[in-house]
């Protein structure tokens, strides 16, 4: 049986990832953020008989030589480790660089040395920028709108050249905007949802014009897998998109409705991207993915807001929904 690693395992879509490929019977490895609390993200939280399927590995993707020791006798990897957020980017440009350059070049150079047999590198619809044309395919120029999506750019560049340079078997997985249960409260429709659960009536936003192709995140997760079984993906930058796009403020009034009708939406300025980094649209093609691949959405965007509801309306406690998450 192949043996998987997954970088980024202990967040929100990794966690994910890592459960289902357990539960499709895949022999994992887990590689999780070193910390002397000895936690383990978001893998802490799934079923015993899942977590004790899984094969922990602490670390950190800056570190060359504990990531080279974690990918010994790995046959596949799936690279979801990186530093996310927009806003902290904006201050802590060095920390991207570090995390999400360097760390998916000391991916890349031990797949490289160990000759691992497929290479699945996580990039994001943000190295687009502000669609230029509409649906988003994967011949989309990039443009760096924020030091985040900049350091994005960066990394799968990086990985696009040594596909090209030493004939890696290395594929760009580029979701679009991924929602669901786990997701950090720095991302809109958690911070919507967490608002209104924990009874404010002002819901506090940024920019209301924006558009965004919502995935959830189960099927971003098939998304990830179904990329994986074929060996046409090998070379391939590959969108996971629904093809359908949303508003910020349709968004918005859709979750106050469901949640609580009384509810007003303001601005907050600190929520304000700069202006020239705002990414105005996102709307994803998704005809390469369904072309290579049998993959193909599940849930509607409903069914998807629905379960994301649930599980905020349980696990309300573990969200500071008074502070702006950055």
């Amino acid at each position: 049986m192949n043996k998987i690693l997954v970088t980024g395992s202990d967040g929100f879509i990794g966690s994910h990832l890592t459960e289902e490929l357990v539960r499709q019977g895949k022999n994992v490895k887990a590689f999780v953020y070193y910390n002397s609390f000895n936690t383990w993200g978001w893998l802490d939280t799934l079923p015993k008989e899942i977590l004790n399927e899984i094969e922990i590995f602490q670390g950190d993707v800056r570190d060359p030589n504990g990531l080279r020791e974690a990918m010994h006798g790995i046959d596949e990897v799936f690279h979801l480790a990186a530093l996310i957020a927009i806003p902290f980017s904006y201050h802590s440009p060095d920390m991207y660089v570090d995390t999400n350059i360097k760390g998916t070049l000391n991916v890349l150079q031990a797949a490289r040395d160990l000759n691992t047999r497929r290479v699945f590198v996580t990039s994001t619809s943000e190295v687009y920028g502000t669609a230029q044309y509409v649906p988003i395919d994967e011949n989309h120029p990039f443009q760096g709108q924020s030091p985040y999506s900049a350091t994005k750019i960066g990394a799968d560049r990086l990985a696009e050249s040594f596909y090209r340079c030493f004939n890696m078997p290395i594929t760009i997985v580029r979701p679009f905007n991924t929602y669901g249960p786990r997701q950090s409260a720095r991302a809109v429709i958690p911070t919507i949802i967490t608002q209104l659960l924990s009874g404010k009536e002002e819901i506090k936003l940024g920019s209301l014009t924006p558009t965004r192709d919502f995935n959830y995140v189960k099927d971003t997760v098939n998304g990830f897998i179904e990329i994986s079984k074929s060996d046409k993906t090998v070379g391939e930058e590959i969108n996971i998109a629904t093809q359908q796009e949303i508003s910020i403020e349709q968004l918005a009034k859709e979750l106050i409705r469901q949640i609580n009708p009384n509810a007003k939406i303001r601005c907050d300025e600190q929520r304000l991207r700069p202006e020239k980094s705002e990414v105005n649209r996102l709307l994803g093609s998704n005809e390469k993915i369904k072309k290579l691949t049998d993959w193909k959405t599940q849930y509607t965007f409903e069914q998807g807001l629905a379960e994301t509801i649930e599980f905020f309306r349980n696990n309300i406690d573990k969200y500071k929904s008074d502070i702006y998450n950055i």
